[in-house]
């Protein structure tokens, strides 16, 4: 018998996380060789808007956990629902996003279910009736191979930006699941939520990154990064060196000791192109490298390379990014 495949969507405040929809993606395609639907679940409260819009994205069904108690993550809760759900619609593979929740939730659930999990997966794909998938190691300088189980639930986390955005499909089918509080998850206890980014978008989910590295020399110069990556609807990193140094805060730091990004464009403005910064962000699709040193190591890896100070170029590119915008 033929069994779905089910895909997490991620909602933060009634706003899907696009990592989620690119995992319905990835799901499409391995329905196509599998023969089974693609449906999808989503938890939260007040859930209405959020789950039409995974509507035209391929999935034939939604499940919808829509409980007060719901309403901020809650790493005991999210499972229990999470896995019940799971468990409702009986799946074959199971996909969500390599997001901070996704990490947080994966294991959790694979736990619960006696599940295979594979983390941070850039490929998916079906052999012999079963999940392999293909994940980076060692920062990226290899990758290792994940052949599951068939006899059991398997599970894999995607990494953002790696999977197109769904198109087509029709409405899904809305499936109510209903929430089984339980006494046991109180000993977790959200007190207070503080959102220290604003509304800044996080680097390792931005579809766009603009960093900038200590040559930006202050935080204050960091303002016109911030113009270019809301001109593109981005992100701002930095290097190490610029977190270091006080410009940036550390939740910004894109490298080895910081975070991963692969993002369709990554702009790095005044970065020499340490090992360390390379380790984070070798993954991206396109980039584009701003430095007045011809020499520096960062131009070796960029796909386009342009030798100015930065100070004079990024404005200028962000008003030429406004002017096509404006078109």
């Amino acid at each position: 018998m033929t069994k779905d495949i089910f895909v997490f969507v991620e909602q933060r405040n009634g706003a899907v996380l696009s990592a989620g929809l690119q995992a319905l993606s990835a799901a499409t395609q391995l329905a196509g060789k599998t023969g089974g639907n693609v449906v999808a679940g989503i938890i939260g409260h007040d859930l209405s808007a959020a789950a039409g819009k995974i509507d035209n994205s391929g999935a034939t069904a939604v499940y919808v956990c829509d409980a007060e108690p719901l309403k901020n993550y809650n790493a005991l809760k999210y499972t229990r629902a999470l896995a019940g759900m799971i468990r409702k619609a009986d799946p074959q593979i199971v996909l969500l996003a390599a997001s901070f929740m996704g990490r947080d939730l994966a294991p959790r659930v694979a736990m619960r279910l006696d599940a295979g999990l594979a983390t941070d997966c850039t490929e998916v794909d079906i052999e012999g009736g079963a999940l392999i998938a293909r994940r980076p190691i060692y920062n990226g300088k290899a990758y290792s191979r994940v052949h599951f189980n068939s006899g059991r639930v398997q599970i894999a986390s995607v990494r953002p930006n790696t999977f197109p955005l769904p198109s087509g499909g029709g409405a899904a089918e809305r499936i109510a699941f209903a929430f089984a509080a339980d006494a046991a998850d109180d000993r977790q206890v959200t007190k207070e939520i503080a959102r220290t980014g604003g509304e800044e978008k996080d680097v390792t989910e931005a579809s766009i990154v603009v960093s900038g590295g200590r040559s930006l020399k202050s935080e204050e110069n960091f303002k016109i990064l911030y113009d270019l990556a809301h001109a593109l609807d981005g992100a701002v990193g930095a290097s190490r060196a610029a977190c270091d140094a006080g410009y940036q805060p550390h939740s910004r730091q894109v490298g080895l000791t910081g975070k991963t990004v692969t993002p369709q464009l990554y702009v790095a403005c005044g970065i020499s192109g340490a090992i360390q910064h390379l380790a984070g962000m070798r993954g991206s699709r396109r980039i584009v490298a701003v430095n007045t040193d011809a020499e520096a190591p960062i131009f070796k890896v960029a796909d386009i390379g342009v030798v100015a100070d930065l100070f004079t170029f990024v404005p200028l590119l962000t008003e030429e990014v406004k002017k096509v915008k404006g078109h």
